[in-house]
């Protein structure tokens, strides 16, 4: 049995370590130099896992056609590959979480107001504001909002780490719901010679889409110390704390929430085989095998869900599956021994299927009987993500003593915009 001409202890290396160097004293040029060598050496490493990837499963192919069985050592070897590609893969997105260049941007009244009240509870300078305008704060009973700064790094971390507000459509609303107003039929047309008479049109018929914004809450806490450190970036931390806290729940609830008190997954609305399709479910394409892909030319299932898709859409549509629906997908091949699935061409890009990108969703369901495992489709067109603007938060130096703990609130809405940019395909027969 032939090796992969690689060693696979040695993924994620990057050479030798290099002497350590102060922040401080490194230039920008010579950081910017750095941070590319890192992205590279990454890239290079998923690239030669991906290599060892199609030769282990080459062999694992030729052992089926030779023996009607693969191996269990060449079986178990791919699925090491497989779980190496997607650490590379998740450790690719992760986002930075070193601090910010000093010196690059005065901070604002509000951030230093708030600075202060984060690190000593000092809340004059919050106060002074809500004098100035009283959209700066709110009363310390109920926290106060943080400046634009640190919402912009919250919201910046959430998409980075979320895929489907990655993806999605994302709308900044005042009030609580956002309603967006849609036509369900126009105004009569028709044609109609140069001296015909015209009949008179009839009126559009309006119907809206409400998108309420929940309350999503975050408890992180924070030693006195941390606090006092002038190093420590108030709104990196605040952003990572958040985001540890608030990604997991929004990723869940895109995908597949009820909701109540919270958003609407694309997987909650009703769903319909797509010859039966209407607006307000979603359509969906059978495998013809209950949960699993055909056995006999299996990625056609995949051919006849993109072309479900309306041309208008499948300009910016993608695939968007979990990490084990991937790892099954990744070992198809078409007629001419290719595989369908390809690395991203580019270090920070995506993967492909079919020539579209691919992405990465853990709460997709696994492949399953009846299971809408695979989603396709122009998920800007068809998700909307409602951020309501304000992010509130209060300090809390008393619960937990001796950390001091910050509640932080903000509120998120969202749902299916458009019911014809999203398909689904259903791993059943009915």
């Amino acid at each position: 049995m032939t090796q992969p001409n690689m060693d696979l202890r040695a993924f994620g290396a990057t050479g030798q370590q290099a002497p350590e160097r102060k922040a401080a004293d490194a230039k920008p040029s010579e950081n910017k130099a750095a941070e590319h060598s890192e992205i590279g050496a990454a890239f290079d490493d998923f690239m030669h896992a991906f290599e060892a990837f199609k030769e282990t499963n080459d062999e694992r192919l030729g052992e089926i056609e030779q023996k009607l069985v693969a191996d269990p050592l060449t079986a178990e070897k791919l699925d090491r590959i497989n779980r190496t590609l997607d650490e590379l893969t998740l450790k690719s997105r992760r986002p930075p979480l070193s601090g910010e260049q000093r010196g690059e941007r005065r901070p604002s009244e509000h951030k230093a107001a708030f600075d202060a009240y984060v690190r000593g509870g000092d809340e004059d300078g919050m106060r002074r504001l809500e004098q100035k305008a009283l959209s700066s704060g709110s009363n310390p009973d109920g926290g106060y909002l943080v400046p634009m700064e640190t919402e912009a790094e919250i919201g910046k971390r959430l998409t980075a780490i979320s895929p489907i507000r990655a993806i999605a459509d994302v709308r900044q609303v005042s009030g609580g719901i956002y309603r967006k107003p849609f036509m369900t039929a126009g105004p009569a047309v028709g044609w109609a010679g140069e001296t015909d008479a015209r009949s008179q049109t009839t009126s559009p018929t309006i119907a809206a889409l409400d998108f309420p914004a929940m309350e999503l809450y975050a408890m992180p806490a924070a030693t006195a110390a941390l606090l006092d450190d002038s190093a420590v970036n108030i709104d990196q931390w605040l952003g990572a704390e958040v985001e540890a806290a608030s990604a997991t729940q929004e990723g869940t609830a895109f995908v597949t929430g009820d909701g109540t008190n919270k958003p609407k997954g694309f997987l909650s609305y009703t769903t319909a085989a797509e010859s039966a399709w209407a607006w307000g479910k979603l359509g969906y394409i059978l495998t013809g095998v209950s949960g699993a892909l055909p056995a006999s030319n299996p990625s056609d299932v995949l051919i006849d869900l993109v072309y479900a898709l309306k041309a208008g859409y499948r300009a910016n549509a993608r695939f968007v599956l979990n990490r084990r629906t991937q790892a099954a997908i990744r070992k198809l091949k078409d007629a001419d021994g290719n595989y369908l699935w390809q690395p991203a061409a580019a270090a920070g890009g995506d993967a492909s299927l079919l020539g579209f990108p691919v992405s990465e969703a853990e709460d997709m369901p696994d492949i399953g009987a009846n299971a809408l495992a695979l989603a396709f489709g122009d998920f800007k067109r068809g998700y909307l993500v409602v951020d309501r603007l304000g992010v509130r938060v209060l300090r809390d130096p008393y619960s937990a003593k001796p950390y001091v703990l910050f509640y932080t609130t903000k509120r998120v809405g969202g749902g299916v915009q458009d019911f014809d940019a999203i398909k689904l395909l259903k791993f059943g027969t009915t």
